[in-house]
């Protein structure tokens, strides 16, 4: 479902260029973009209790510098999230997510009016209000991993346009119980996004 969704909205943003006003030249370097954000989780772990989280819904905000037309920096925000712990389909607690990530993006400027981007970075993971098991289990509430980033934008009219946005961003962290480690979760999210831009 959530594929169809993503190629349907593809199509529909491809069209929308068709009959989307001229966008006028921007007079700043900077965009900012507010987006509805899809989470699904890897949910692969070594500790051999089939852990998982729920996927879900986000709300994502993100900041853009331009350094020339082509290259821009974009630092990517969300709130914490409360995600929902499993093992073996049973809940065994919850945990809170906050995950900013930087990238560097290099965008395609010929290729017509839908105008696709390419972006690399890092992403820094803190987790909070962890409790598993009764807080019997604890986890490492800081990591970093790499993030991969796709998207494009169809300009909408003046400086506005929509936007649909792809990140991979691996995330992981260990457990611990009396001091044993018992493995690593990794959450190594795909994040599929939809939503607006405004170019100063």
């Amino acid at each position: 479902m959530m594929k169809k969704a993503v190629v349907a909205l593809a199509l529909f943003a491809a069209s929308a260029g068709a009959f989307a006003q001229p966008i006028t030249e921007p007079q700043s370097n900077w965009m900012v973009r507010m987006r509805a954000v899809h989470l699904d989780s890897a949910n692969k772990d070594s500790t051999g209790q089939r852990l998982s989280i729920n996927d879900k819904w986000l709300p994502e905000a993100d900041v853009s510098y331009f350094f020339s037309p082509n290259l821009a920096a974009e630092l990517i925000l969300t709130v914490p999230q409360k995600h929902k712990v499993y093992a073996a389909g049973q809940r065994i607690g919850s945990f809170r997510q906050l995950p900013p990530t930087l990238t560097m993006q290099y965008h395609f400027t010929n290729l017509g009016y839908v105008k696709p981007y390419l972006g690399a970075g890092v992403n820094y993971t803190r987790l909070s209000s962890v409790n598993i098991l009764g807080n019997t289990v604890n986890v490492k509430r800081n990591a970093f991993g790499p993030a991969l980033q796709a998207g494009f934008d169809v300009p909408l009219y003046k400086n506005l346009s929509l936007n649909v946005d792809v990140k991979k961003v691996w995330i992981r962290t260990k457990l611990r119980s009396d001091g044993n480690e018992l493995g690593t979760f990794k959450v190594d999210p795909l994040l599929v996004g939809v939503g607006l831009g405004y170019r100063f």
